[in-house]
């Protein structure tokens, strides 16, 4: 950040009041701010507030002319709709908070959740598949879940139909979480809107879009890490060589998750991803009794409740202020940051690796960037930049 943008070096404050939610809605939903940029700049402005009262002059500084925060009406109608669909606000340092998803570098800053938050203290199992699957594999997903829920796991998935369906629906006397790519209150496909209603009352349907939006294909990635990240392992039934369910498995090994498939027939395309897997090393699972061998016993497994000094480490995960840094000198940062990015996603390690800079050096340029749109952040945190022909 440029010298005349530094405002604060004060720890990141977390929302104790419903102002302070309000304020953290309106910074998220405000243009060009996304689960990265947002912890950066409530890091570097030390709450919600503050950042969005020094949004403008970043952007201006940036080189963005009449930018504006997010009006005070979206938030109110997004509030208006939630309060409608009986929805609640998660916030990143809320006891509720899914803990496994605070380690990630795009952690979700808010949550929109429907339905009972108690299974969020409870051990976790990812399971995914695909969206034409076989009657095999259906039987397979409806075997696994019930079975993985009698255990004591909630089953974690994304509301597609195919395994995604039959895991949810075997899975809803002992609970369920629906991780949703649009809105918590849009049911994606419609066909699942009596079965989203019944998770609502014994599991929980959870999204970080805004309510009332629908689903956009580039917000399907952004849920399947989300999936991913929930669970402390994730169970593939069938998925094809190019699949969303194999982009959640690449999104689980980042995450140091636990990732299990079900092999399948060779001629079956459906199975090929799940049979490539296995053949780099995925567990392979013939019933439940593999996946729960491959994981501690439920009780043993951490969650939000169980660890009081959350909000200590996330605080003192997030980044540090920046140095103060001039005009010409940002300038020249921003140029080399473009140098190096191209349309192929880039993590932000192997960036800070190339330009030989502390990562606290680093991020607030990034920010300037994201603001301006000349780069995106890719689901799992990649950068690269935008093709011209690309909406910004």
């Amino acid at each position: 950040m440029t010298e005349e943008t530094l405002s604060s070096t004060h720890p990141p404050l977390p929302p104790t009041t419903e102002d302070d939610r309000y304020s953290w809605l309106r910074l998220l939903r405000s243009k060009r701010v996304g689960p990265v940029t947002f912890h950066r700049l409530l890091a570097e402005y030390g709450s919600a507030q503050n950042a969005l009262d020094a949004l403008p002059e970043v952007a201006r500084s940036a080189g963005i002319k009449g930018y504006e925060t997010c009006p005070a009406k979206a938030v109110d109608e997004e509030i208006k709709i939630a309060k409608a669909a009986k929805a609640r606000l998660l916030c990143f340092f809320d006891p509720a908070y899914p803990e496994l998803l605070k380690s990630l570098k795009d952690a979700p800053p808010l949550l929109w959740a429907i339905g009972d938050l108690s299974v969020l203290d409870r051990p976790m199992i990812s399971l995914v598949g695909a969206r034409n699957a076989s009657s095999l594999g259906i039987r397979m997903a409806r075997s696994l879940a019930a079975s993985l829920g009698e255990a004591g796991y909630i089953v974690v998935s994304g509301m597609a139909r195919g395994i995604d369906t039959a895991a949810h629906q075997s899975a809803l006397k002992t609970g369920t979480i629906a991780v949703l790519a649009g809105g918590a209150d849009v049911i994606y496909p419609a066909e699942n809107a009596k079965l989203a209603a019944d998770i609502s009352e014994t599991g929980l349907l959870l999204s970080e879009q805004p309510m009332g939006l629908a689903p956009q294909a580039r917000d399907f990635p952004k849920r399947n890490r989300i999936i991913a990240a929930l669970s402390r392992a994730l169970v593939v039934v069938e998925a094809a060589a190019k699949s969303g369910s194999l982009i959640t498995a690449r999104d689980a090994l980042d995450y140091g998750r636990e990732v299990l498939a079900v092999p399948g027939h060779p001629f079956d395309a459906r199975s090929s991803g799940c049979n490539r897997l296995i053949r780099d090393g995925a567990t392979l699972v013939r019933d439940a009794s593999d996946v729960l061998e491959a994981l501690p016993p439920p009780e043993t497994v951490p969650t939000a409740a169980a660890a009081p000094q959350d909000l200590q480490q996330a605080l003192a995960a997030l980044p540090q202020p920046p140095q103060r840094r001039s005009l010409a000198e940002t300038h020249a940062l921003h140029q080399q940051i473009l140098g190096r990015l191209g349309p192929s996603p880039t993590s932000e390690t192997q960036l800070i690796r190339d330009l030989s800079l502390p990562p606290q050096d680093l991020a607030p340029a990034l920010t300037d960037l994201e603001l301006r749109g000349a780069i995106r952040r890719d689901p799992g945190g990649l950068l690269s930049r935008p093709c011209p022909d690309e909406d910004d």
